[in-house]
């Protein structure tokens, strides 16, 4: 339905005083803010990069009201659902959830004494995660009915989903068409985020338990867990292999080095990132909405082939050497490695992303 234009884009949620910004595209007040916080004054929109005033802010009166009438007519068909629960102390939308507390938080809490230290995650994550337990119902209050339509389902990777930079998913060669250069990763430690923890050979990484006093330089994402691989690639044909084992949750894929660092990751191609991510028994192409992959052997080990000049990112299930997607857009600049390990959802997912070794014939692991 129109939940999309009723939601915003950065926290997936119904629009909270929204403002327009200079190029037409809509945010709630705090998510942008949050998102240019530590900014000069010239910022960009986090949806088209364009480039504008941090000032230049204009309330989008006519959308507030499109967005009570939205969320008003989704609780009547919601059955039973409950409004979205509101922070007591700062009257901001619970949209955050703290895993040391145990509790759902709002924006300004995150950034109190209180829980500036602790680990927080998207709430909808965190109900993601709680799922598995069934007590989602206690973390939300409800769960948000919008949440089902931002799946889109009924794209499968035959066909082709144009995003808005013009990304497009697209059918594949066969592994055996594939001539691959595979290529030595290892992870960079500066971009690593600081609950991360990598092996000394730099070729596996897990989730800890806290979050590490590490310096906290310009390349070091911050708060997402992930981490770029150490060199970056602006031409070539480029293979490599990553062993995911039994893991629940994970993303892989390449992003632009010049990714903002700081701040929530948007993993879309609007945003330098080409991205598979598992998730909960899903696997999703990271388009904006996610497009569904049908997968029928679960991989154990994902191939990722990057053609550069040919403007692809391809991701191949080496376990029953079937192709998964591929995206198509038109690359700039470096291009990275990119890993996302996961929230080690009370243990069930805490076990490492593991760079492989991988043979040098042409199409690797893939060719029989």
């Amino acid at each position: 339905g129109n939940s999309g234009l009723s939601t915003c884009p950065i926290c997936l949620e119904y629009f909270k005083d929204p403002v327009t910004i200079e190029c037409g595209h809509n945010f709630c007040r705090a998510c942008i803010a949050q998102c240019w916080e530590g900014s000069d004054t010239a910022v960009s929109c986090p949806q088209c990069r364009e480039t504008g005033q941090q000032g230049n802010l204009r309330p989008n009166r006519q959308l507030a009201n499109v967005v009570e009438i939205v969320k008003r007519l989704s609780l009547q068909t919601a059955k039973g659902a409950g409004e979205e629960r509101v922070c007591g102390e700062h009257q901001e939308t619970l949209k955050l959830f703290c895993e040391e507390d145990q509790t759902p938080i709002c924006v300004i809490c995150r950034e109190s004494r209180a829980h500036r230290a602790h680990t927080v995650v998207p709430i909808r994550e965190a109900a993601q995660e709680y799922k598995v337990g069934n007590c989602c119902q206690g973390l939300w209050g409800c769960c948000c009915p919008s949440q089902e339509g931002n799946v889109d389902t009924d794209n499968v990777p035959s066909c082709t989903v144009t995003g808005r930079s013009g990304s497009t998913l697209a059918p594949a060669p066969g592994p055996d068409s594939v001539t691959l250069s595979p290529v030595d990763v290892t992870l960079d430690p500066d971009t690593a985020n600081p609950n991360l923890i990598l092996s000394e050979d730099r070729k596996r990484v897990r989730l800890g338990d806290k979050r590490q006093d590490l310096p906290n330089n310009p390349e070091r994402f911050d708060p997402s867990s992930c981490v770029l691989g150490t060199e970056g690639f602006a031409g070539g044909r480029r293979y490599w292999e990553v062993e995911v084992g039994d893991k629940m949750r994970w993303d892989l894929g390449v992003c632009r080095e010049s990714v903002r660092r700081k701040g929530w990751v948007i993993a879309t191609p609007e945003d330098g990132y080409w991205v598979v991510r598992l998730w909960d028994g899903e696997y999703q192409a990271s388009t904006s909405p996610p497009t569904s992959l049908p997968v029928s052997v679960r991989p154990s080990r994902v191939g990722i082939f990057l053609d550069y000049k040919a403007g692809e990112v391809s991701f191949y299930n080496v376990t029953d050497r079937s192709h998964l997607v591929t995206f198509t857009d038109t690359f700039s600049g470096k291009l990275r490695p990119y890993f996302c390990p996961g929230h080690n959802a009370g243990g069930t997912n805490a076990a490492p992303l593991i760079i492989c070794p991988v043979p040098a014939q042409a199409g690797g692991n893939l060719c029989p």
